[in-house]
């Protein structure tokens, strides 16, 4: 036995190796150390190895998924090994195969796999050799096995951050011949990602597996065609290699090629709305910056009835489409769901979709052959369901199967014909292949055993020979019942008893008591302290009959369901596209309801770039204040377009500057996947990305402090946004010293203003940056309003147009909980420096705006950079002190009387004229 497990484990050497013994996985030597410690089980010895004790830990097989869940979300791989030879005819140990391995990017399982998540596999081929510059660098090749879709794109060197942002993968193959370029090199920058909570699982490959050709073969052949000219996938030949790899290791972890793959999606840069890593995180669309999936705006938005809606709207969520003619058709369809006569279309859909079962999933296991019974009775409900969505209308028949409506015919007089129209195509692709739902009904039966090796899966009347077996076994309680009746009368023993159990098979058993009365042809079987159990040759004999009976039933059943599969396998491609129309009919009620429910409206989409907003609102704030019983949500308006292309934000903290900005993003954003926004009216431009950086943080893992991260992240910015972008600049400079941060600010936001002309929203606390408006021809000054009354503030969370009057920061520290003794000593402080006019870095700030010292563009809007980003010479350089300066910085204020004062002042006004 330990040479066959030394032979298996010898095929893996990397990965976990879970050996079925019985009713346990093993694991033995490294891999027993390695699980005790991971999965906190015990580690034990069984045996010797060249005179050592050989280690040894294991885990239950009937409670194998809680394990596996724990190891996956490690990182961890693990094979699973199984008994597939026959323990009554094996001489020497069972043979045993590896038949399949479980990878974070490989789930299937329900159990492993979260409902609302998908498992990603990305490959990444690095071409090799020097490169002309703008070239593609990089080959990228990904799937989710339960989608069976595989992905293809190319990118450059400097674009694989936001790629592998964008993919957001669970684990990625790169080829172990990749490039030595120190830390530039791939698996650095992979080991980088993961140390910094961006990465995933990683596992370098044989080179030889990253084949262009090869991939291009794997692929054709898969999709049965003779190119990839269809798909317009043929010249990419770095994706190409990367998808070879991408199919061989798919193919080794599930032990078969995926037969499932329903064709190629070639992704481009300019097809979705690009949305940073950063983005993501602060806008908070998926998870909270704590972490948590909740508050965030999926989780508002998902109310969907299924897991498959709720994978589709989180996949519209995180990749809106540029192209607006598919968010335009997602409204279109939003607003017909919403219309109705008694009740809005969207409630009937939904009480059809409640309870079913997941078809993409359930569709991928079976073309995997790894589908269980009850799945199959799941899929069999819910084509029902979907069936009765094609034709129109809810059956008495579907509603007592599935539980799901307790009317009839209520899709019929819901609606309208523009809302037939619109959901037509929709709701045509529901309908599944003719026979495939009698056929389920036939072979499964209503309440099957979990697993078919338990038998009592296939239905009766399926199959003659299964039914006649059936009928042996069921024949055994009248034969038992008979005999036993027989034998009480021909022995005399009245507590005569005839009996089965799984162990000792078929007995007669007599109490000690009457032993005495047992014939001569009782072969005794078992002793028990109080009985005798006995085997008579009647007994025998059907016992033989009837055990045989029983294999052979079982045997039969796991014929007939692997038939079964290989009967549905030609109907997977219809089984996905019910799916996808399944998840996308579920992902738009959920946003029909939503803008019903909180009172949204529809977006207009504008050819001009405009982001014209009419009482918007932050959808998730205003649930939270809703929830807790606050005061309700103050909505603001945004215009910009045109000439209005920046505003500076300034008020105080707390006031609403980061909500407000926020808002107009997820304003944005929302629009831009095709949903109605939480707004009076809505107007939007074009938009190819949204770019934030928000808040204070800093990433240790990498060696990046606060402020090194804010630039980092605000050079991101201005590199990549251009006058189609919408950005969200909040506090940057605020990481180092006042004039420091202050000449970067005015910096960056010149650069936005002159250089990227991007949509920017720029808050600040530095008051002198209200200066910029004036030089800047698109910038303008807003504010959040406060009412101060006496030592304690009232923020009204209203934008206005103009500067804030000051930043109220005393008062924010008040409201904290700082000391008094501190308020009142900060307020002495502030109050003193203050009649000392020490606030002249703002007259330093507006000098150099005068004086070009701060880069700006010339009042007419002409830009002031250089076609590489720099300030032109005149912006750059200081001018000489003038007369008046000198004359200023001579003057010894504190020492003049009010009558010298006077005198100097008309001096300077003679000398101003002079110059």
């Amino acid at each position: 036995m330990m040479a066959q497990y030394l032979t298996l484990k010898a095929q893996h050497p990397d990965t976990l190796l879970f050996y079925r013994m019985g009713d346990f996985y093993e694991m033995f030597y490294d891999d027993a150390h390695k699980a005790a410690r991971l999965l906190n089980i015990t580690l034990t010895q069984r045996g010797q190895s060249a005179g050592q004790p050989v280690p040894m830990a294991g885990v239950p097989f009937h409670s194998v998924d809680t394990y596996l869940a724990r190891l996956i979300k490690l990182g961890e791989s693990v094979a699973i090994c199984e008994q597939i030879g026959d323990p009554a005819t094996s001489k020497g140990p069972v043979e045993r195969k590896v038949v399949r391995i479980v990878t974070p990017g490989t789930l299937t399982d329900a159990a492993l796999l979260p409902d609302k998540q998908e498992a990603v596999l990305l490959a990444i081929h690095e071409a090799q050799g020097r490169q002309a510059k703008g070239q593609a660098r990089y080959g990228l090749a990904w799937l989710s096995i339960t989608q069976g879709m595989v992905h293809l794109a190319q990118c450059s060197a400097g674009a694989l951050h936001g790629w592998l942002d964008r993919i957001g993968a669970s684990e990625t193959l790169y080829s172990a011949g990749a490039s030595t370029q120190g830390a530039h090199s791939l698996d650095a920058l992979l080991a980088q990602r993961q140390l910094s909570g961006q990465g995933s699982a990683a596992q370098a490959l044989p080179a030889w597996q990253f084949d262009a050709a090869l991939g291009v073969r794997k692929l054709t052949g898969h999709l049965q065609v003779a190119s990839l000219h269809a798909w317009d996938a043929a010249d990419l030949p770095l994706a190409h290699a990367a998808a070879a790899a991408l199919l061989h290791y798919t193919a080794h972890t599930q032990g078969r090629d995926l037969q499932h793959l329903q064709g190629i999606e070639v992704e481009r840069d300019d097809a979705t709305l690009h949305l940073p890593a950063t983005t993501r995180r602060n806008l908070e669309l998926v998870q909270t910056l704590r972490g948590e999936s909740s508050p965030t705006l999926f989780s508002l938005l998902d109310t969907c009835a299924t897991s498959m809606g709720s994978r589709q709207l989180k996949q519209w969520l995180l990749n809106p489409p540029r192209d607006r003619r598919i968010a335009a058709q997602r409204l279109e369809r939003i607003g017909a769901l919403r219309a109705g006569a008694a009740l809005p279309l969207w409630q009937h859909y939904r009480g059809a979709l409640q309870g079913a079962a997941d078809v993409e999933r359930i569709s991928a296991r079976i073309a995997l052959e790894q589908v269980r019974p009850r799945e199959l009775v799941a899929l069999k409900n819910t084509l029902r369901q979907a069936l009765a969505l094609a034709n129109g209308r809810q059956s008495a028949e579907v509603a007592e199967t599935t539980g799901a409506l307790e009317t009839t015919g209520a899709l019929e007089t819901a609606g309208t014909d523009h809302s037939a129209f619109c959901l037509d195509s929709l709701l045509a692709a529901l309908a599944a292949p003719e026979g495939l739902i009698d056929l389920l009904q036939a072979a499964i039966v209503q309440e099957p055993a979990a697993l078919v090796r338990d038998g009592g899966v296939i239905a009766q009347g399926f199959d003659a020979e299964l039914d006649e077996l059936r009928a042996l076994q069921d024949s055994a309680d009248t034969f038992l019942l008979a005999l036993e009746a027989r034998e009480r009368e021909r022995t005399g023993i009245a507590n005569l008893r005839v009996q089965y159990n799984k162990v000792h098979g078929f007995y007669i058993e007599v109490s000690q008591g009457q032993l005495h009365r047992v014939p001569v042809d009782y072969k005794r079987r078992q002793t028990l302290k109080n009985a005798e159990r006995f085997i008579t040759p009647e007994l025998k004999t059907f016992e033989d009959k009837a055990l045989s009976a029983q294999e052979r039933a079982l045997a039969r059943e796991k014929h007939l369901y692997q038939q079964l599969l290989e009967q549905l396998q030609a109907h997977i491609p219809a089984l996905y596209r019910i799916a996808g129309a399944l998840a996308q009919l579920d992902a738009l009620c959920a946003l029909a309801e939503r803008s019903a429910t909180l009172g949204w409206c529809a977006p207009q989409f504008a050819i001009e770039p405009c982001i014209d907003i009419v009482q918007g609102r932050h959808p998730v704030v205003e649930m939270r204040l809703a929830q807790t019983a606050q005061t309700s949500f103050i909505a603001n308006d945004t215009a910009l377009g045109g000439k209005r292309r920046m505003q500076i934000i300034t008020g105080p903290n707390m006031g609403g500057k980061s909500t407000y900005m926020r808002q107009v993003a997820l304003i944005a954003l929302l629009a831009s996947m095709g949903s109605y926004v939480p707004a009076q009216s809505c107007r939007i431009g074009p938009i190819d990305a949204i770019h934030t950086r928000i808040g204070a943080a800093d990433d240790l893992a990498n060696a990046q402090s606060t402020f090194m991260l804010e630039m980092t992240e605000a050079a991101q910015i201005l590199h990549s946004a251009t006058a189609h972008s919408l950005v969200l600049m909040d506090e940057i400079g605020r990481g180092t010293s006042t004039y420091d941060g202050l000449a970067l600010a005015g910096s960056i936001a010149t650069y936005l203003h002159d250089k990227t002309q991007a949509f920017t929203l720029f808050a600040t606390h530095y008051f002198e940056l209200t200066e910029l408006p004036a030089k800047l021809a698109h910038a303008i000054n807003t504010h959040v309003a406060a009412a101060e009354t006496g030592s304690h503030i009232v923020f009204l969370h209203e934008l206005q147009p103009g500067p804030a009057s000051r930043s109220y920061g005393i008062h924010v520290a008040r409201l904290a909980g700082m000391p008094a003794g501190v308020i009142q000593h900060a307020r002495a402080t502030l109050e003193h420096l203050q009649s000392q006019g020490t606030q002249a870095q703002g007259d330093l700030f507006s000098a150099a705006l005068d004086d070009g010292l701060v880069a700006t563009g010339p009042g007419d809007g002409a830009p002031a950079w250089g076609a590489d980003g720099a300030a032109g010479e005149e912006g750059a350089s200081a001018q000489a002190p003038s007369a008046v300066e000198q004359a200023l910085a001579a003057l010894d204020i504190d020492a003049l009387s009010p009558r010298q004062a006077q005198a100097q002042l008309y001096a300077l006004k003679d000398l101003l004229g002079a110059t």
